[in-house]
């Protein structure tokens, strides 16, 4: 019984899935680290331009 549970289930297609799931979520992660990044930089040059002029 246990072996045809094993013979059910890809294990190449399934560890394929988890690589392309962990850089989908390391791409999205860096996204948002840099759309933040970036709306910091703006807001303080901003900032920067209003106290000086």
């Amino acid at each position: 019984m246990k072996n045809s549970l094993l013979l059910l289930v890809d294990w190449g297609m399934g560890a394929m899935l988890i690589g392309v799931f962990a850089v989908v979520c390391i791409a999205m992660v860096l996204i948002v680290y840099s759309m933040s990044r970036n709306g910091k930089s703006a807001t303080n040059q901003e900032e920067d331009d209003t106290n000086n002029g």
